[in-house]
């Protein structure tokens, strides 16, 4: 009779990966989600299998780790456990394997071992390798998501929107995530090889990475290069010339490929948005829901005493004194996952931050953090808890002060975490507002300082090219007239520290009767602010001290703002049926808004739309209209992005724009 020999094993690439919806990703090898069978077609020679006389065994192996299963011809998968199940017990020289990976199973590259046995003979052979992925699809996994819609946006969308700016003029930002890109998923696997606790203890490692809690923690030290041979080095002097500008950054992808090809160098620079924002890719790489977020007035309160003091002379000008700091906006991660380690009170988002800002048991990182604990104030749950309840929650303490002596306080209990943000999930590129899952509800008021109100309002949402206005409005809740002094001062100032210059000032004295409110405009011009306000991330502090001329006792109002820059504007002819691997054609617009000529760099790019970035030098004109045609050719179906940015030289700044369009089949 003839011997078994076996001819070929398929293991049917293109079906597993749609069945475990890891179709689009990049890799060299299988890419499959854990707690979900996968199937492989084995083809024999000779005559055909016996399951009554020969015996087929799988061997999983994952670093130092391994388990053996034979194959089983019937019965149920173990839910705890790897098995093989055969489909169908018919004789025959092809069969079907349903192999299953217990929802627990760790994250990792994987390889395939077989061993077929006869009574004359015992054969192994190396199958190939898969990656193995958390599987959000999956009630049993940990990172299980209810919601269909939530889950295509968390793990399946590789664009979003980061925001920055401030809580009245918030900008949003096109960025892509570009967990398709070649080679990025086999890179993401790469962050979890080279981290100080594989390195330290790698089968310990293996064993951990079962965990999104322990994954998340890894991933969170290992997106900065503070403790390890992570990807980013962070840079917040202004100085960039060794390395790429943080603003210009537009997708994850050009990071990764940097970080991979220097033999794992970190790349310079980042900055909170991009650190946040690669984290993201790789935890939607890994299967791990996650969504970038922004905390508006940031608190870093550096000595845990949940007050951020602020200095300012008695003419307004913000002063640089004390290590505490309330950056305009900081950008971060939340990851959806369930904490066993908590007892499942605090299943949910958890608050992931990579940007080195302080060490958590020793190493740059932060989280997971779970919002719900933030929102309940319970500080004593890990980790992190009560540094990003400072974040969302600390005082401001104002102080006035002239030669070293204290002129007047006052406490702001609300300013900190005013807006907290996401973008919402569906294809409208629309923020979600999110300030309510970490704290209660604020009340907004007046300064008040002896009988005497001060409040200031910009009248409308700065953009650059207008000129800003806003207003001073003075109550005086006295029975007696009032002789006021009123200083207001405009300060440049980058979104993470203190004012650099003042660049325009004003003073006058006014006369308030009993009881009567007054309201004082003011005005900058657009060319008062335009010579000093410079690059994407520079903000205004603006400031009013109220002095009581009789009692010199004075009351400071403030606000911070950014001034939008003008957005470029992408149309997609015959947006409505684009269709996949068939040329289609864009237009980028954009009107210089200022007196001079601009020069600076067009760049447009688009995963899964265009194959490469298309960039060309551009000169526009005062007041005139550019328009750029740009041809693609879609190779993926689904909901894409197509943006562009625009390097300009005058004012160091970057101009964005994106567009986002439906790709269908053929």
């Amino acid at each position: 009779m003839d011997e078994l020999k076996l001819k070929n094993v398929h293991l049917q690439q293109v079906q597993n990966k749609i069945q475990h919806k890891t179709d689009g990703l990049s890799s060299s090898t299988l890419v499959l989600r854990r707690g979900q069978p996968f199937t492989i077609l084995i083809n024999y020679d000779g005559r055909p299998f016996d399951p009554l006389k020969d015996k087929l065994f799988f061997r999983i192996v994952l670093g130092s780790l391994s388990v053996e299963m034979p194959v089983s011809g019937s019965g149920q998968p173990s839910a705890s456990q790897w098995s093989a199940i055969l489909e169908g017990s018919v004789p025959g020289r092809t069969q079907t394997v349903s192999l299953y990976s217990p929802a627990s199973s760790p994250v990792g590259v994987y390889t395939l071992h077989m061993r077929v046995e006869t009574r004359r003979s015992i054969k192994s052979h190396v199958l190939g390798q898969f990656t193995l992925l958390c599987n959000p699809w999956c009630q049993a996994d940990s990172v299980f998501l209810q919601s269909e819609d939530l889950r295509n946006e968390y793990i399946r969308n590789d664009f979003g929107l980061l925001f920055k700016g401030s809580p009245g003029n918030v900008d949003s930002r096109p960025w892509s995530f570009d967990q398709y890109e070649k080679g990025i998923l086999d890179i993401c696997m790469k962050l979890l090889q080279l981290s100080p606790q594989s390195q330290a203890d790698a089968k310990k490692d293996l064993l951990n990475r079962n965990s999104p809690v322990y994954i998340s923690r890894v991933i969170s030290a290992m997106v900065n290069c503070q403790d390890d041979k992570g990807v980013l080095m962070g840079n917040w002097s202004g100085r960039y010339s060794d390395g790429v500008n943080p603003s210009t950054w537009s997708g994850s992808a050009d990071i990764l490929w940097e970080w991979s090809e220097t033999q794992f160098s970190p790349v310079r620079y980042g900055q909170c948005w991009v650190f946040a924002a690669v984290m993201c890719t790789v935890m939607r790489a890994l299967g791990i829901p996650t969504r970038v977020v922004t905390n508006f007035n940031s608190a870093h309160d550096t000595n845990e005493n949940m007050v951020i003091e602020e200095y300012y002379s008695e003419k307004g000008e913000k002063l640089p004194i004390g290590r505490d700091s309330v950056w305009n906006f900081h950008v971060w991660v939340e990851s959806w996952m369930k904490r066993p380690d908590l007892d499942g009170d605090y299943d949910g988002w958890q608050v992931l931050d990579p940007t080195p800002q302080e060490t958590s048991a020793g190493m740059y990182r932060c989280g997971p953090a779970a919002v719900k604990a933030v929102y309940e104030q319970n500080v004593s749950e890990p980790y992190d808890v009560p540094f990003v309840y400072a974040e969302v929650n600390a005082d401001v303490r104002r102080i006035i002060i002239r030669d070293g002596k204290i002129l007047a306080t006052s406490v702001d209990k609300d300013i900190v975490g005013a807006l907290i943000c996401t973008k919402r999930p569906g294809p409208a590129m629309l923020m979600l507002d999110i300030t309510s899952e970490y704290k209660t509800e604020m009340a907004e008021g007046a300064y008040v300082l002896q009988g005497i109100g001060v409040s200031l309002q910009l009248l409308k949402a700065p953009v650059v090219g207008e000129n800003l206005y806003f207003i001073v409005k003075i109550t005086n809740n006295m029975a007696i007239p009032k002789l006021l002094r009123q200083r207001v001062n405009a300060q440049n100032k980058e979104y993470n520290r203190d004012p650099i210059r003042t660049f325009w000032k004003a003073r006058d004295d006014l006369t308030i009767r009993p009881y009567e409110t007054v309201t004082v405009e003011h005005e900058i011009s657009f060319y008062e602010y335009m010579l000093n306000e410079a690059m994407e991330d520079c903000l205004v502090n603006l400031a009013v001290v109220i002095e009581d001329v009789k009692s010199q006792e004075r009351v400071l109002a403030s606000v911070e703002f950014n001034i939008s820059s003008p957005v470029l504007n992408i149309q997609i002819q015959n947006e409505s049926s684009v269709i996949i691997n068939t040329q289609q054609v864009a237009t980028v617009t954009f009107t210089n808004p200022f007196n001079v000529a601009v020069s600076g760099d067009l760049i447009v790019a688009g995963s899964g739309l265009l194959q490469e970035k298309v960039q060309m030098r551009l000169t526009i004109q005062p007041r005139e209209t550019m328009r750029r045609p740009i041809r693609f050719i879609p190779r993926m179906t689904g909901a894409k992005m197509l943006h562009a940015s625009l390097d300009l030289t005058y004012r160091s700044t970057v101009l964005r724009g994106f567009k986002t369009v439906t790709v269908q089949a053929a």
